[in-house]
């Protein structure tokens, strides 16, 4: 009888890691945290600071905070959570090719939406105008704030204490924020403030990671609200074809490949290789820029100048052909204007009710505070409204001024 063989195993394709890259940031020399804390044994710093961002409220409400949508409108339109986890994927994929440190990529892609108010930019643009008289208000700076103030979970401090370099990278991710004959009192007050105590040179452009997740941020909204556009039936795949060139070279691709496939595959097939086209020119234009600067550490990224992480001129030149599709068909469409319009009253509303009788916040929310007087409560009304979820939005809506129900 002749002996039975076991099945031959197929060993799994592995990628290979590149080496880490000389001007990568290194979380063995981070600058460290603002409060001294014993280091970890099992994780990096930049792994602890990714995993207390994780862990914190502000990051479980995202799931219920919409960029485009209202959360209301249906459940497979991203939200900020979705949108904040495949900013992080797309960063560390893009990171770990670079040889940079992706632990700090991922982390700052998961954190660079906390600030963010309901009802996504209309929510941002109503606060802004509603602080108009206290400082304004800007989503950047309160994801400092978020980070370093609001989340209190620790007994020796308030915020998440998380090192220098998260900090950096979430406040100067679009490069550095005193330039152009800025000056640190044209920022908003939020981080005029946190700077005055913990320095993180806002004259400077932020470490590589830091820019690798926000370019990581701009190829995850761009081809995910196609995604999103297409689905709410905002506009067609014929439409999308005719207007962005880019777009139609890809689809094209997909059908020579993929003969006879429903329209819900087809659309997957065509996001999933247009991340991957934009992905590709970042890591070819960014190893460019880097071979022709040579850093030869990240100090040598920060006093570098310009950025050194971007797109190639002719990326740039399809995305804003994207942005002008998606500006006339999606964003500007008749029921996202409607959605947009409610949203505007919602917010305006709470606004104006809880600076006009801060006696209405809860319990939690009517002590404490920055500033004095007005700024004070102005500041508290701000901070509780940009943490409210769509639906907590509307719901406290309804429950302030509709009180038949």
């Amino acid at each position: 009888m002749a002996e039975r063989r076991k099945p031959v195993q197929a060993q799994p394709l592995r990628a290979v890691r590149v080496p880490r890259a000389p001007y990568a940031s290194d979380p063995a020399r981070s600058r460290g945290r603002l409060h001294d804390e014993p280091e970890s044994r099992s994780r990096t710093p930049f792994e602890r600071d990714r995993d207390r961002i994780v862990h914190a409220s502000a990051f479980r409400r995202l799931k219920g905070k919409t960029q485009v949508f209202v959360a209301h409108e249906g459940d497979h339109y991203r939200t900020r959570l979705t949108h904040s986890l495949e900013v992080a994927q797309i960063a560390r994929a893009v990171a770990r090719q670079m040889g940079l440190d992706d632990d700090l990529a991922e982390c700052l892609g998961i954190a660079h939406d906390l600030g963010h108010p309901p009802f996504g930019h209309t929510g941002e643009d109503v606060l802004d105008a509603c602080m108009e008289p206290y400082g304004g208000f800007d989503h950047n700076a309160q994801t400092l704030r978020v980070l370093t103030k609001l989340e209190r979970k620790y007994p020796t401090f308030d915020g998440l204490n998380l090192t220098w370099e998260t900090l950096e990278g979430a406040v100067k991710h679009n490069g550095p924020l005193i330039r152009f004959g800025a000056t640190l009192q044209d920022l908003p007050v939020a981080i005029q403030e946190y700077v005055s105590v913990h320095d993180l040179e806002l004259d400077t452009w932020p470490g590589l990671e830091a820019q690798v997740a926000a370019h990581a941020d701009d190829i995850a909204y761009n081809n995910h609200d196609i995604d999103d556009g297409l689905r709410a039936g905002l506009f067609t795949l014929a439409e999308l074809r005719a207007e962005v060139p880019m777009v139609a070279g890809v689809l094209s691709t997909v059908e020579r490949d993929h003969q006879a496939l429903d329209q819900f595959r087809v659309v997957a097939e065509l996001i999933r290789r247009l991340i991957g086209v934009w992905i590709d020119d970042l890591v070819k234009e960014s190893g460019a820029r880097l071979a022709d600067a040579d850093p030869g550490c990240v100090e040598d990224v920060r006093h570098a100048g310009k950025p050194l992480i971007a797109f190639s001129d002719e990326m740039n030149e399809h995305q804003a052909v994207l942005r002008r599709f998606l500006m006339a068909r999606m964003y500007r469409h008749w029921k996202v204007n409607r959605s947009r319009s409610h949203a505007k009253r919602i917010l305006r509303q709470l606004f104006d009710l809880f600076l006009a009788e801060p006696e209405l916040l809860p319990p939690d929310w009517q002590e404490g505070g920055d500033g004095v007087g007005g700024l004070r409560t102005a500041r508290r009304v701000c901070d509780y409204i940009a943490g409210m979820t769509d639906d907590f939005a509307i719901d406290e809506h309804r429950r302030l001024f509709n009180l038949a129900r």
